[in-house]
């Protein structure tokens, strides 16, 4: 039995959404996606190559590898929408990323000072219970607003798919959106992750 070509499988210079023939378009049916990785994947399996030369198996779990970091990436929706700006050189992190978003500056100043007096409660062993409310209270505040930003995040997503064919400053413009999102949404998520800590 000869082992079967890995010629079908992708290139290393293949970008996540090649490899599944996909446009690099944010909306992806994930069924689809996961039927065609299903796919490729038992054409990489090990069992196919047990009578394949030592280069020809290395290459196939290299393929298996990158055929793997692709699937996880592009299931992701955040992942891929990072991965989507990477490729067309367009994520910037902010530049002063612990900074917050402006529209939140008292929220965060607000509650920085409740994690401070919950931090100096704990360490004295004074009172939690109220403490610990407003926390409560704000983060349940903060995961609203990372809802907010993954809708926001979603409709520029569907702007991007709309515009693949369109001029390149619409998409730029678009992909400035999706990067300011992503950032927004980071450190969001960051404080729900704080406040999380030091609720436990």
């Amino acid at each position: 039995m000869t082992a079967p070509s890995t010629s079908t499988t992708p290139s290393k210079t293949a970008d996540y959404f090649a490899i599944f023939g996909l446009p690099r378009k944010l909306w992806i049916e994930m069924s689809s996606l996961e039927q065609k990785f299903l796919q490729m994947s038992w054409k990489l399996h090990p069992d196919n190559f047990v009578n394949a030369s030592e280069e020809e198996r290395d290459l196939s779990l290299k393929r298996s590898s990158e055929l793997n970091d692709a699937y996880r990436t592009l299931r992701d929706p955040v992942g891929r929408v990072e991965y989507l700006l990477d490729i067309e050189g367009a994520r910037k992190e902010g530049q002063h990323k612990q900074q917050a978003p402006p529209e939140l500056l008292e929220e965060v100043f607000e509650l920085n000072e409740s994690l401070d007096e919950l931090r100096e409660a704990k360490s004295s062993g004074g009172g939690l219970a109220a403490l610990k409310s407003r926390l409560e209270s704000a983060e349940k505040n903060f995961q609203e607003k990372l809802g907010e930003v993954d809708t926001q995040l979603q409709a520029a997503a569907r702007e991007w798919d709309a515009a693949l064919q369109g001029d390149a400053a619409a998409r730029k413009t678009i992909m400035a959106k999706l990067n300011d999102s992503l950032n927004r949404r980071s450190y969001i998520r960051n404080l729900v992750a704080n406040v999380q800590k030091e609720l436990l």
